[in-house]
């Protein structure tokens, strides 16, 4: 624990009342002192006088001290001390961030409690950081890492999810020589729950890839049945899947309730591929009606989920469908499906001004 006091005296008294309940403390006299120490050492708590020698009674300087430990890692917890008549500078410094305060003089036995349980709290937090940082590595090895090369197009996808682990989920399947399986899912929920369902979805489509080779729209009904059963009533999964076939050049697809995809033509026209059929698991039997369509060399086929279309509405306007046709018209000069997907992510990150709100997953598939 880190205390800061520009009292020698009450620094000497913490720190031997820690150390009887068994803590480790470090004690700095200055709020310098304290950007300091912070800077060169992780701490599960700190805690902080609000007032110094520069200015003993406005809280100014303690402010300031919390405003800055707060915006170096606003993990830690800080606890703030303050004097009896300061109860107005307390309910400030929480309403800026502190986990809880202590009035001077102090009662040993509430510091000591105070301070463990904000500890307690500390730490446990960064355990499930660090359970949540494993789980996003998992789900990001679940995301195509091959995929066979086609004659006739070049594809590609991006998930940025909005925390730790996300609730979309793109794939590759290889349907057979020519043939390649394109999906990308949006489930209802966020977070581990997300994560788990889009866990479950990945694992029924790749446990019945031999009946994709066969029928690729019967192995969409049969993932349906299977969501639907092992899933409670509320959670379902918006859907984009398609078989293409270099031979022909055809896309076969079906929308389950899924934003309309985009083919952005080499001549400039824009079709949209509307929804077919009801999201995934909202009822046990699924009605597919498959559309077909072709690319054509330099066309563009774009499937997105709507935290591509939403970015930045919570600022009050949304990157919407306008902008991202002429942000893909500009990027697709490249040639190159990965420079394209690049771009239009960044585009994408910069109108939300890094502020994301809901998982942000993109695929192309770019006739050549």
């Amino acid at each position: 624990m880190l205390v800061c006091d520009d009292q020698v005296d009450v620094l000497e008294a913490i720190r031997l009342l820690l150390k009887g309940a068994g803590h480790q403390s470090e004690t700095v006299d200055s709020p310098r002192a304290a950007i300091a120490a912070a800077e060169r050492d992780g701490f599960d708590l700190v805690l902080m006088d609000m007032n110094y020698s520069r200015d003993t009674t406005s809280g100014d300087e303690g402010l300031d001290l919390l405003d800055k430990l707060l915006a170096r890692d606003h993990s830690v917890p800080i606890v703030v001390m303050t004097a009896w008549s300061s109860v107005d500078l307390a309910v400030e410094a929480m309403r800026r961030g502190a986990v809880d305060f202590i009035q001077k003089p102090w009662d040993n036995a509430r510091l000591v409690a105070t301070v463990e349980k904000q500890a307690d709290r500390s730490r446990e937090r960064k355990k499930a950081k660090s359970e949540l940082e494993i789980a996003r590595h998992v789900q990001q090895r679940l995301l195509p890492q091959h995929a066979q090369t086609l004659k006739t197009v070049t594809f590609g996808g991006r998930c940025i999810p909005a925390r730790e682990i996300g609730g979309d989920y793109y794939d590759f399947l290889d349907l057979g020589a020519g043939r390649l399986g394109v999906m990308l899912a949006d489930v209802s929920g966020k977070g581990v729950a997300g994560a788990l369902l889009t866990a479950s979805l990945q694992a029924s489509f790749r446990s019945q890839l031999e009946l994709g080779l066969r029928n690729p729209k019967g192995l969409l009904v049969s993932v349906n049945k299977l969501f639907h059963e092992s899933t409670p009533a509320e959670y379902f999964a918006t859907m984009f899947f398609a078989e293409y076939r270099d031979q022909g050049r055809e896309l076969n697809y079906i929308n389950c309730g899924h934003p309309a995809a985009l083919i952005l033509r080499a001549g400039g026209a824009v079709e949209r591929l509307e929804a077919t059929t009801l999201p995934i698991g909202v009822f046990a039997s699924l009605k597919c009606e498959e559309k077909t369509v072709k690319l054509a060399a330099g066309d563009l086929l774009l499937v997105y989920s709507d935290g591509v279309l939403e970015a930045g509405v919570d600022q009050g306007e949304e990157f919407g469908e306008a902008r991202l046709i002429e942000s893909a018209q500009g990027a697709r000069k490249s040639g190159d499906v990965d420079t394209l997907l690049d771009s239009i992510m960044r585009d994408v990150q910069r109108f939300s001004a890094e502020q994301q709100f809901d998982d942000v997953t993109l695929v192309a598939l770019m006739g050549r």
